[in-house]
């Protein structure tokens, strides 16, 4: 089923900013932190990556620290995870992409090998659209909850941000132009439970190399939850050149959709 059959047939109304009730759901994200601590042993059973170079990119308002704990378990696990490096993320000023592109640049070199990108909420605007101007340094993408499709308005942090960025210069890429998946294996984790992005606006057009996975989290939860880390850790560990959908047999049908 395509990613326009799926948001029709879930949802017959416009696709609007989740409401009052999602919102006051996004509480339970300290639990998703205390699950993915418990859970410990069985993410230690994830697979593991080879080294290779990952940049986080934090969501809106993040910075480095929002991404530790990910990070953290990544390299636990044989990533070679870093931060973004470039403070808090307030939008995709001109500036911050180019110096984006230039770390992804500097780590393919001195690394030798192609970086991954892995972007919570709008830091996953910024993997996807770095990774279209730098295929060939680029391994993988992996978004957690970014609003890469779907209407501008249905996410609940639009009028913040617009608010944030009303006097300072900052990429203004079209709506058409973000729904364009990257010339690279592409992964996008989300919820239907998100409580600040309208979850229509994350799913990808299933391709040879896009994908979707649906976790029970929600939107803050994402860079803890147990789920969603477990399925960023398959996905980064996949080699070079023998990227393959996420396999949902056996236990993992039971947690991923």
């Amino acid at each position: 089923m395509s990613a326009q059959a799926i948001r029709s047939s879930d949802s017959a109304q416009p696709v609007r900013p989740p409401g009052l009730l999602r919102i006051a759901m996004e509480m339970r994200a300290p639990l998703e932190f205390a699950a993915s601590v418990a859970a410990a042993p069985v993410l230690a059973s994830a697979p593991r990556g080879d080294g290779h170079p990952v940049i986080v990119y934090p969501g809106f308002l993040g910075t480095d620290l929002s991404t530790r704990p990910m990070r953290r378990l990544l390299r636990w696990l044989g990533n070679d995870a870093q931060g973004w490096g470039l403070g808090r993320n307030v939008g995709p000023d001109p500036a911050v992409l180019d110096a984006a592109l230039l770390r992804i640049k500097e780590l393919a070199e001195t690394s030798g090998q192609q970086v991954s990108l892995v972007g919570w909420s709008l830091g996953g605007i910024y993997a996807r659209e770095l990774a279209k101007r730098a295929p060939n340094r680029v391994r993988s993408v992996v978004t957690l909850g970014s609003p890469f499709t779907g209407p501008a308005g249905a996410t609940n942090a639009e009028r913040l941000f617009a608010r944030l960025n009303s006097r300072r210069p900052y990429e203004r890429i079209s709506r058409e132009a973000l729904r364009v998946a990257p010339p690279v294996p592409t992964t996008s984790i989300y919820t239907k439970s998100d409580g600040i992005v309208a979850w229509q606006c994350s799913v990808e057009e299933p391709g040879e190399m896009t994908e979707n996975i649906a976790v029970e989290a929600s939107h803050i939860g994402l860079g803890v939850n147990p789920f969603a880390l477990y399925a960023l850790a398959d996905r980064l560990s996949q080699a070079q050149g023998q990227w393959q959908p996420f396999d949902r047999s056996g236990a993992r049908q039971l947690f991923f959709r």
